[in-house]
């Protein structure tokens, strides 16, 4: 993951989310994080590079025109998949006290790299 500000390993309101998904599907789910200012490694970066190189040149005016672009981009043989999302993300919601230790006992966070390398394990059902 790229540690951006919406899904870091700081972020407990990310980290909450995605413990229901674990239950929920019965993955267990590894975040793995860049470190701070190593985009140039991830592959979604370059990809986005390109994307916005491909506009150079183009009058971006309306969502439906931003759309059509980006689904005619290709980057190393990888067609994009474009659509708008109407849902609302919403911020500023933070966890704390007893709901933050929660969500902490259900993390494995890596001793050495804490923020970087955080494991979630779906909560074993009994039936």
């Amino acid at each position: 993951m790229d540690n951006g500000p919406e899904c870091s390993g700081r972020r407990s309101q990310f980290l909450y989310r995605m413990t229901p998904f674990a239950d929920m599907t019965g993955l267990g789910i590894r975040l793995i994080y860049y470190p701070p200012y190593h985009s140039k490694y991830n592959n979604i970066e370059r990809y986005w590079a390109g994307l916005e190189k491909s506009w150079n040149g183009y009058l971006l005016e309306s969502v439906a025109t931003v759309i059509n672009r980006s689904c005619k981009f290709t980057w190393r043989g990888i067609a994009a998949r474009s659509m708008l999302v109407k849902t609302v993300y919403e911020k500023g919601i933070k966890l704390y006290g007893k709901e933050k230790k929660n969500l902490e006992k259900r993390l494995t966070r890596s001793p050495s790299l804490h923020w970087w390398d955080i494991s979630i394990r779906p909560k074993t059902v009994f039936l």
